[in-house]
């Protein structure tokens, strides 16, 4: 049996268990020394290699990601009803990085070609963004954004994207010295100054807690022909500010399409790495190669974001090493220990993370999906730790403390600044997150031909073996880049992402 035939991927020498390229019904070859299965071994899901007491710790990619609740004997399956969580505890090395990451000499690193918007960065796309404060401005700045979008309102303005409709369901009910309304506050703040926006209204109630002026007043941001504010209640009702706000928007727009695409340099790329839908293969294909196009980012100057903090549970010692210092690390496992404090507080447990579509992938624990989650921040030394949609400075690689929930995590990464995502997916994600591109990344090849207008990037070579790893993280940093160029991604080319601004909500609604 050649080595692109076996059903069985074997990960590394000291696992424990291989994972199905195929489903392999119970009585037939693994591929793997002889062995039979003795279940039916799912698509993704993971064979025992061994036999495996209860109790003893199960490897996969090398690391533990479970202990047996039963004898396991070689060739069953092992999945919820015989593998189970067991505590994150780790030795951990508290930064003091010193690899050399690798940097290319300037006149040797790629461009692209962006919007320069000045001390504000450089865009990948050229929208104009309607920001609602409150629930209660969010139908309005919808009807406004539909008028231009849908109703010929752009016409003649070729080189503008679109109207992008920023609404939400909080902004009132909540205390002004509270977490959540630091967090709402600072994740509007960041879309308003996103340079993927060439003009910006915000619309609010009038009444609502979630005022504008302490917004701009406390992110110093100023008003001017390109960003304006309006409240539904000054302006005499919806009608008269869905006029007014039509003619603002109108007042922008030859403005906003005079600005040209011109040659930027790769440092001003900043590429939010996400994945949603994982399975079995997320770790073995598509996330390690997304790993491969984040080191060849940061290595011609530009900067990738790793978010999501409950799946990196697990795996964070295997961030903490390649801190710079000793306090990036300490910082990362701070946010570590209040998302430990937060779900207790709730009730609930960061093992709860994996979803029921991740669970039928075959990924059992969240220490096995972190595992492969990390992969996608590749190798180069971790810079620094953001809080959420906090503006990132620092180039190379970062991290930013999200929650798991896709919209929420990506709504804080391009509140952060991030004009690219790179979402990869097994189960079949579909989000668009206006106004940042978003390149879906198939990690098999069933799923990509069976949502092949919504993908844009199969990894599925990996898993069969037509591929190298290698090879599909260079293939993802070109279409990085010819992305980033204006290049249309498949939610684009639908124009699906309108409905993505989720800002994580924290604390008590009253």
């Amino acid at each position: 049996m050649s080595v692109l035939s076996a059903p069985v991927i074997i990960l590394n020498p000291a696992d424990d268990v291989g994972v199905a390229r195929q489903k392999i019904s119970k009585g037939e070859a693994t591929g793997y020394d002889g062995l039979m299965a003795k279940d039916l071994i799912g698509r993704g899901h993971k064979v025992a290699l061994r036999a495996i007491k209860s109790g003893q710790e199960v490897h996969k990619f090398g690391q533990v990601i479970g202990v047996a609740t039963s004898d396991i004997e070689p060739g069953q399956h092992i999945h919820l009803h015989n593998l189970q969580m067991i505590p994150s505890e780790h030795e951990y090395q508290l930064g003091g990085s010193n690899r050399d990451e690798g940097l290319l000499p300037v006149a040797e690193r790629r461009t692209f070609m962006g919007f320069d918007r000045g001390p504000g960065g450089v865009g990948t796309r050229n929208y104009i963004g309607i920001i609602s404060s409150v629930n209660c401005s969010a139908t309005v700045s919808r009807y406004i954004a539909d008028h231009f979008n849908r109703s010929g309102g752009l016409e003649g303005f070729d080189n503008i994207d679109g109207v992008v409709a920023l609404t939400h369901g909080g902004g009132c009910a909540l205390n002004t010295k509270s977490e959540g309304y630091r967090i709402l506050t600072r994740t509007i703040q960041g879309y308003a100054r996103h340079p993927n926006f060439g003009g910006i209204l915000m619309i609010g109630l009038g009444c609502e807690t979630n005022q504008i002026a302490p917004i701009l007043e406390h992110y110093k941001l100023a008003e001017s022909a390109l960003l304006r504010t309006m409240t539904i209640q000054q302006s005499g009702g919806t009608r008269k500010t869905i006029e007014a706000a039509q003619e603002i928007i109108r007042d922008m727009l030859p403005t906003v399409n005079a600005v040209k695409r011109t040659e930027q340099p790769l440092s001003s790329l900043k590429l939010a790495l996400e994945c949603g839908g994982s399975d079995g293969y997320s770790g073995i294909s598509a996330n390690p190669a997304l790993g491969v196009a984040s080191d060849l980012l940061v290595r011609h100057g530009g900067t990738s974001v790793l978010a999501e903090t409950p799946e990196i549970y697990g795996a964070e010692h295997l961030l903490t090493r390649r801190a710079v210092s000793p306090a990036v690390a300490e910082k990362l496992l701070s946010r570590i220990d209040w998302w430990r404090d937060y779900t207790a507080r709730n009730g609930d447990e960061l093992n709860n993370n994996p979803s029921y579509g991740n669970k039928q992938g075959g990924l059992t624990t969240i220490l096995e999906k972190s595992l492969g989650a990390v992969a996608k921040g590749g190798t180069m030394p971790l810079k620094a730790v953001y809080e959420y949609a906090e503006i990132v400075t620092e180039k190379g690689f970062v991290f930013m403390d999200t929650p798991g929930y896709d919209p929420a995590a990506v709504t804080g990464q391009v509140a952060g600044g991030c004009n690219v995502i790179c979402f990869t997916t097994g189960r079949g994600s579909v989000s668009g997150f206006k106004p940042a591109p978003c390149i879906k990344i198939a990690t098999n090849t069933e799923m990509y031909d069976h949502m092949d207008e919504d993908m844009d990037i199969n990894c599925g070579g990996v898993v069969t073996g037509e591929e190298t790893i290698e090879q599909a993280g260079i293939r993802i940093f070109e279409d990085i880049i010819a992305v980033a160029s204006g290049k249309k991604t498949s939610s684009e080319i639908y124009d699906y992402g309108d409905n993505e601004f989720v800002p994580w909500q924290v604390g008590a609604i009253t």
